[in-house]
C-alpha cells in the first residue's frame, strides 16, 4: 500500500510506503488489570518491523545467513495512549522514518482495529552489525528496501 508523501533526502527520497499488520491480543499479553502489559508493545513493534521488511522483499534470516549482517536495536521508545485489552484486534502500522548505509529508524502506530483509536506510537533505531558484532554498512543489494518508506501517521 503506497501513500504519496514528500520525503526529505537520501534513502528516503521519493514516494513512501508503509505496511500494516493485524494481530489479536492474547490473554497471556495482559496484566492483572486486564490491559496489555507495556513491554508487549515493543514485541508488536518487532512484529510490524519484520512484516514491513518481508513486504519489501527482505527476510531477516536471509540478511543474517546470506550476508552475515544483523539489525541491532540501539534505541526504542513507546508512547502509550489508550489501553488494549484481551481479544482486541490491533493494527500495527510500520514505516521507515530515516535510513542510511549504517542505520535505520522505524516508526510505528498501533491502533484498535474496530474503533480506530490510537493505542500507542513508537520508534526504534537500529544499526547494521557484521558477524563479529561490529558496525558495518548495509550491503548494496538491500539498500532499495529502505529507499521507499511511509510518513508518520496523521
Amino acid at each position: 500500500m503506497a501513500k504519496p508523501v514528500a520525503a526529505t533526502s537520501g534513502y528516503n527520497a521519493g514516494f513512501m510506503t508503509f505496511h500494516e499488520t493485524r494481530l489479536r491480543v492474547r490473554y497471556a499479553e495482559t496484566d492483572q488489570m486486564g490491559v496489555v502489559y507495556h513491554a508487549n508493545y515493543l514485541v508488536w513493534m518487532e512484529v510490524g518491523r519484520v512484516e514491513y521488511c518481508r513486504s519489501q522483499g527482505l527476510r531477516y534470516r536471509d540478511l543474517e545467513s546470506g550476508e552475515k549482517v544483523r539489525l541491532a536495536v540501539v534505541e526504542a521508545g513507546c508512547r502509550y495512549l489508550t489501553p488494549a485489552r484481551y481479544d482486541d484486534e490491533v493494527i500495527i502500522k510500520s514505516w521507515v522514518e530515516q535510513a542510511s548505509k549504517r542505520m535505520v529508524i522505524f516508526g510505528y502506530e498501533m491502533r484498535h482495529a474496530d474503533s480506530g483509536a490510537i493505542l500507542a506510537t513508537g520508534r526504534t533505531k537500529h544499526i547494521f552489525l557484521n558477524q563479529d558484532m561490529k558496525p558495518c554498512k548495509l550491503p548494496e543489494a538491500y539498500v532499495s528496501i529502505f529507499k521507499t518508506t511511509a510518513s508518520p501517521p496523521e
